[in-house]
């Protein structure tokens, strides 16, 4: 049954790691696929009018995602029963003056987005994925709109500096602001390939300083190459002059995929976080794709994907804006008006913080104690910290763990060495802020933050399966143990 059921939610992974290059666009795909069965969008900007037995989200900043459905038999003071995970991974952002000429060559200004592996952005084959803002008229009317946008093909490259030109004993060392500059294209080149807007090619010109008496110029000519707007403008359907601010990205073209020697892993990038952003989010549209599926509900099922938390959640759409209280109390307050009630369902409620997990490095085993060696297969990992890295504690475990030994689910457990720095998730972030119980968990995984990870496929089967049953099952488990009596 188990090789049955993984199977398509493998694939469908992949299929959502595929359609995913940035956060905005796994925002986007995941209001698809919640659109599809059944969920209705409701907007923080208005007030909710809320259905017990009924499925909605919300988006903020189309970069941060909040779904939930509630009970038929829920009312105003019963929990929530969450899974919180984030859609950003590290990455290369354009600056927002990205014009760079050296050399003879065009290169698009970057800056690095959290804590990438950043050696491994070298040599691939990439391309730009996010947002552009766009200038529309109609009927003399302007209007300003939101566009995601993805170029399919590989348009720049970061190259290595050849062995003979580097031969220092430290090895190879990048410098984030003057190594990691992707090539777009050589100046003349680009020059040949110019166009102004409605006057055809424009001749080329051997002066250095590249501009011409006939050259219409712009602002956003002067802080973006023409080439790389002629590019965007081209895929978006505008005209350069409408591109008014965007936030863009690069991206690997390599596909996400099924690899191995036994078809048992996957390599793709940015399975930090999207892994368990789209095992949460499929376990929560599956716990709820019935009828009958909230009928004797009492809580709130909710799953929500932050942005930011490569960089510390202090945003708007961020764990650390107040993103999630608010949404438990506007929920709670559309079934009563007593504002204190949500006090007792924050109480009533759990977190489980998802955030991929490192996995035993078989060529750096010195890495993990022996005790605490999360493998592969092994199912998702139960993160512990004594100074509150990780929001776990013995009650959450459990509650978490017996679900899993319930529906004979594997798990594990980790804590990193006591001589080495832990990292951090939304998890104590949420339970702080919010004063939820709160268990960290994450599904173990190869070259964290690298440009191409991998993780396994069973995994994934493994964490869809604990993420539905804690859907399904929780408030009963809850109900069993008593704590602050």
């Amino acid at each position: 049954m188990a090789k049955e059921e993984g199977s398509p939610v493998v694939s469908d992974l992949v299929d959502f790691l595929n359609a995913s290059p940035t956060a905005f666009h796994a925002v986007d795909e995941a209001k698809k696929r919640l659109r599809s069965v059944g969920y209705e969008q409701v907007s923080e900007k208005e007030d909710w009018k809320l259905e017990a037995g009924k499925k909605y989200f919300f988006t903020r900043n189309h970069s941060t995602i909040v779904a939930f459905a509630i009970g038929k038999k829920y009312i105003a003071g019963n929990g929530f029963y969450i899974i919180g995970a984030h859609t950003d991974s590290p990455c290369l952002k354009l600056k927002p003056v990205s014009k760079v000429t050296k050399g003879g060559y065009l290169e698009v200004g970057v800056q690095t987005y959290g804590g990438g592996l950043w050696h491994t952005w070298f040599d691939r084959d990439l391309t730009l994925a996010g947002r552009v803002i766009v200038r529309e008229e109609e009927g003399g009317v302007v209007s300003y709109s939101h566009k995601l946008l993805r170029i399919e093909e590989p348009i720049m490259r970061i190259p290595t500096l050849a062995i003979h030109l580097d031969r220092g004993t430290d090895g190879f060392k990048v410098n984030n602001q003057t190594h990691l500059l992707p090539v777009l294209a050589t100046s003349i080149k680009a020059e040949l390939n110019k166009v102004v807007a409605g006057n055809g090619p424009v001749e080329s010109n051997s002066q250095t300083d590249g501009k011409k008496s006939n050259e219409k110029t712009t602002l956003e000519d002067a802080k973006h190459h023409s080439l790389l707007l002629q590019l965007l403008a081209s895929q978006l359907g505008c005209k350069p002059d409408d591109i008014c601010d965007f936030e863009l990205q690069a991206c690997d073209t390599q596909p996400s995929l099924i690899a191995g020697a036994t078809k048992e892993f996957i390599f793709s990038g940015r399975l930090d976080n999207l892994c368990m952003s789209f095992c949460s989010l499929k376990a929560l549209i599956d716990a709820t794709s019935y009828d009958s599926s909230l009928e004797d509900e009492a809580g709130v099922r909710m799953v929500a994907l932050f942005d930011h938390e490569e960089v510390g959640s202090d945003s708007a759409q961020g764990a650390g804006s107040p993103a999630m209280l608010t949404a438990l109390s506007r929920i709670t307050n559309s079934f009563t008006s007593d504002f204190k009630v949500v006090e007792k369902a924050i109480q009533k409620s759990f977190l489980v913080s998802a955030d991929m997990a490192h996995a035993l490095h078989p060529n750096y085993m010195e890495k993990h104690e022996d005790n605490h060696q999360p493998k592969l297969h092994g199912g998702l990992v139960i993160k512990n910290n004594a100074n509150q890295r990780y929001a776990t504690n013995s009650v959450t475990s459990f509650l978490f763990r017996e679900i899993a030994s319930k529906h004979k689910i594997p798990t594990q457990d980790f804590v990193v060495r006591n001589d080495m720095g832990c990292g951090s998730t939304i998890g104590p972030i949420l339970a702080s802020g919010v004063g939820i119980r709160t268990v960290d968990v994450g599904a173990p995984q190869l070259s964290m933050h690298s440009i191409r990870e991998m993780c396994a496929v069973d995994d994934v089967r493994h964490s869809y399966q604990h993420f539905k049953a804690y859907f399904q099952e929780f408030s009963h488990i809850d109900s069993k143990i008593t704590v602050d009596m």
